[in-house]
């Protein structure tokens, strides 16, 4: 086990991770926008969008103010849950059960994208990196919002629609 890796090590693999992951979220909610049945639903995905793309160059800011390049690193657990999202849209496509899926699985990706930016967010705190605390705070904000959305789309329109 190599033993010269060290916390700044460790928050640039983690940046690169949720960059990558980022990026594609970014490119699977137009097909969820799509295939949502629910106007809400789909307006929030959206929505969820446009914000994607503004943490995406937040996390591009931070990149830039720890002097590396802006490069993603394969993230498999975000991969899976897009899988799993593509599933759902492919077995329940006409289902009145699918809004109630596709909340579930974007449910899943904020709470990912939560627990990374809090990470990086400490991380950051940690090693006294005042420039980048502020553009994590604001997408770990930004994804615990979006959260709140769809729990209260979950719990009003999508899983009534499902029972």
């Amino acid at each position: 086990m190599p033993q010269d890796k060290s916390l700044q090590d460790l928050f640039i693999e983690t940046l690169k991770d949720i960059y990558f992951a980022e990026k594609q979220i970014y490119r699977s909610l137009p097909k969820m926008a799509k295939a949502a049945q629910a106007q809400d639903l789909r307006e929030a995905f959206r929505h969820h969008q446009e914000q994607t793309e503004g943490q995406i160059e937040r996390l591009e800011q931070v990149f830039e103010l720890i002097g590396k390049p802006a490069r993603g690193k394969q993230c498999l657990a975000i991969l899976g849950i897009i899988e799993e999202a593509k599933e759902i849209m492919e077995e329940f496509g006409d289902s009145q059960a699918l809004d109630a899926g596709l909340l579930a699985t974007a449910q899943a990706v904020e709470h990912y994208e939560i627990s990374r930016y809090g990470t990086l967010k400490a991380w950051a705190k940690r090693m006294g990196l005042k420039d980048v605390v502020p553009l994590l705070e604001e997408n770990l904000k930004e994804e615990k919002e979006t959260d709140v959305l769809l729990t209260e789309l979950a719990g009003t329109i999508v899983n009534a629609e499902a029972a």
